[in-house]
């Protein structure tokens, strides 16, 4: 779903980047050094829609969880952010390191003007899967 919506948003003329969290984690990690004006042109910056895949299978330490919290923040109010996530809201601040202040000053930028989907039951893959080899469903 999340890759759709970014190719929807490329049809309509908007710019999109697809990132799964542990490489975006990466790059921000290489990028931490540098000045503002030249963080700014980094795709994960400049681009109308960031999709970030699988946040949250990994806790993230707490240079990490900052590092993240200066990407939501550069981009509050500047560019849209896709984020797919096996965790609930309630889960954030063990993700974050811990950090109660921080997972909140991350969730209320994210959660302004935001179109939360909660999708529950069985992944598609796996119905897929279980039809293709003639599986019952549940």
């Amino acid at each position: 779903m999340a890759v759709g919506l970014g190719i929807k948003a490329v049809e309509h003329g908007f710019s999109a980047q697809f990132y799964r969290f542990d490489e975006l984690k990466l790059q921000l990690k290489a990028d931490a050094h540098l000045p503002p004006a030249r963080l700014r042109r980094r795709k994960y910056l400049s681009t109308a829609l960031l999709v970030i895949d699988e946040l949250g299978f990994e806790p993230m330490t707490r240079d990490e969880a900052s590092l993240f919290f200066r990407l939501v923040t550069y981009r509050y109010g500047r560019g849209a952010i896709l984020i797919t996530t096996n965790k609930s809201v309630r889960d954030w601040t063990e993700l974050l390191a811990g950090d109660e202040a921080l997972a909140a000053a991350i969730l209320d930028r994210l959660l302004h003007k935001a179109h939360v989907l909660n999708i529950k039951g069985r992944s598609y893959r796996l119905r897929d899967l279980e039809a293709t080899l003639g599986t019952p469903r549940n």
